[in-house]
C-alpha cells in the first residue's frame, strides 16, 4: 500500500495536522500500544467526509480514535490512518455556540422546561456533563467522570448510576464509507447495554443531537460531585487503565465475580488486576497489550469455570 500518496493527499487537501508512525501508547488511556502508519487530525466535518471518500475510494483502512478510552491497541501497532476527532469540539445550544465549560450560559437559558444541544464527537463526555449542569439542565450528571468523548460515549451506550447516554440522544451525525453525510434518528440506533447499532456498522461519527430537561445548577452539580467522589473511592484512577473490562452480566457486577475467584491483585508483567477494583486492568508503568489480554483471558476463563458466568469485553481491541 502506498502509504506516501496518502501522506501527499493530507497535505494537499489541508485535511489537518498529521504525524507518520505516530505512537498510539500516548493517544489512550491505558498508556499501550504501537505506532499507527499514519495519524490526522482533521479539522472539519468536511474535511473527515473527503478523507473517508478518499480511503474507501483506494482502500486504506481508516480507525476513528476519541479520547483513546476503552481501547487496547496491539503492540506491533496499526496499519491505517488513524483520525482523531479532538478538534470536532463543537457545542450549540439552541441555535447558540456555547463555550465547552458553560461558563458564559445562563441558567436555562434558551428554552422553557426543556433544550437542544448539537455536540461534536470530539468533545470530552465530562465537559458536556459540566456544561449542561451550569446552564440548568438535566439529565447527563450520571456522566461526571466517564472518560472519552461523546462519539465514543454513543458507540457503547455509555453510563452509569442509572442513566445512559441513549437516555439522552436524539439523533446521530454520521459519514457513511462512501463518504456520505446522513442523520440517524434514536429509534433507528438500537441502543442496547453498553452496546448499540453504531457499533462495527462502517460509519464514522460527527455528532449529534441531545435533549436535556429544566433542572437546578447547585444540585446537578452537587450530584456530579457526589458521583466522582464516588468513583475516586472505588476505582484506580491514580494508574492509566482502559475503564471497566467486562460489561456487567445480569444480576451481579463483573468486578465481584473476578474478586470472588480470587484474581484480585493478579499480574503479568506490569499490566495488574486492580487490587482497588477487580474489573479495571492497570498499567503499573510498562505493560503490554499482550501482558492486558492475559490477564482478561484468565479472568474469562476462571469465571466461567467456576461460577458459569460468560464475561463481555467491553474493550476495542485494534490491530
Amino acid at each position: 500500500m502506498e502509504w506516501d500518496l496518502l501522506e501527499e493527499w493530507l497535505e494537499e487537501n489541508k485535511v489537518g495536522p498529521w504525524q507518520a508512525m505516530a505512537p498510539m501508547a500516548a493517544h489512550t488511556s491505558w498508556k499501550i500500544g504501537g505506532p499507527a502508519r499514519l495519524m490526522v487530525w482533521p479539522e472539519s466535518e468536511e474535511a473527515i467526509a473527503a478523507m473517508v471518500q478518499y480511503c474507501g475510494s483506494r482502500g486504506f483502512p481508516v480507525r476513528i480514535l476519541g479520547a483513546g478510552s476503552n481501547l487496547l491497541v496491539a503492540d506491533e501497532g496499526v496499519e491505517a490512518l488513524v483520525a482523531h476527532t479532538g478538534m470536532l469540539r463543537q457545542l450549540v445550544w439552541g441555535g447558540k455556540a456555547s463555550d465547552c465549560d458553560g461558563a458564559a450560559a445562563g441558567a436555562g437559558e434558551g428554552s422553557g422546561d426543556s433544550a437542544v444541544a448539537s455536540v461534536g464527537a470530539g468533545l470530552p463526555l465530562t465537559q458536556l456533563a459540566e456544561a449542561a449542569a451550569r446552564r440548568g439542565l438535566a439529565g447527563l450528571e450520571f456522566a461526571a467522570g466517564i472518560p472519552g468523548t461523546f462519539g465514543g460515549a454513543l458507540i457503547m451506550n455509555a453510563g452509569a448510576y442509572d442513566g445512559q447516554i441513549a437516555d439522552v440522544v436524539a439523533s446521530v451525525r454520521v459519514i457513511d464509507e462512501r463518504g456520505r453525510t446522513r442523520t440517524i434518528a434514536k429509534g433507528d440506533l438500537a441502543f442496547g447495554y453498553r452496546s448499540s447499532g453504531l457499533r462495527g456498522a462502517g460509519l464514522t461519527i460527527l455528532g449529534g443531537d441531545i435533549h436535556l430537561g429544566k433542572g437546578d445548577p447547585a444540585q446537578s452539580l452537587a450530584l456530579m460531585q457526589t458521583y466522582l467522589a464516588s468513583r475516586r473511592e472505588k476505582q484506580p484512577l491514580d494508574l492509566p487503565s482502559g475503564g471497566s473490562v467486562f460489561r456487567n452480566p445480569a444480576g451481579d457486577g463483573a468486578g465481584r465475580y473476578i474478586d470472588r475467584a480470587g484474581l484480585k491483585g493478579l499480574r503479568i508483567g506490569d499490566a495488574q488486576i486492580s487490587e482497588k477494583h477487580a474489573n479495571f486492568i492497570v498499567n503499573l508503568g510498562a505493560a503490554t497489550a499482550r501482558d492486558v489480554g492475559q490477564l482478561m483471558t484468565i479472568a474469562r476463563d476462571t469465571v466461567l469455570e467456576k461460577y458459569g458466568v460468560t464475561l463481555e469485553s467491553e474493550i476495542v481491541y485494534w490491530d
